[in-house]
């Protein structure tokens, strides 16, 4: 399906634990033996933002997308939290970034956003 879409590139995400780092390592080398580009990894489930005092809990490993991103020599756009105002604009039907502009999360999928928009390029 890939190589039908002309100048198509893969964005991949993975969560920091080690299974998903695995997976995420295979689905790489699938997208260079089919000849395409991954514009970079996201760690996606990076900690989780506290609903009441917005700190920052570290639920599972971090870094584990990172490590292999550099493994792998893709570029690393970031890492995502879990984040119950994502979920909530999720559940209302917008973008997280129309109805939370700033905060950390914010400022976390902006920098994302603008990493795949460069390595686009």
């Amino acid at each position: 399906m890939a190589q039908s879409i002309p100048g198509a590139r893969a964005v991949v995400v993975t969560t920091p634990q080690n299974v998903s780092v695995s997976d995420v390592r295979r689905s790489i080398t699938f997208c260079r033996s089919v000849k395409l580009d991954v514009l970079g990894v996201i760690e996606n489930m990076s900690g989780l933002v506290c609903p009441h005092c917005s700190g920052r809990i570290e639920l599972f490993k971090t870094g584990g997308g990172e490590q292999m991103a550099a493994q792998m020599g893709v570029p690393f756009l970031g890492r995502l939290p879990i984040d119950p105002s994502v979920v909530a604009a999720c559940d209302e039907g917008k973008p997280f970034v129309a109805v939370a502009q700033e905060g950390k999360t914010a400022e976390d999928l902006k920098a994302i956003i603008e990493g795949i928009m460069r390595e686009g390029k």
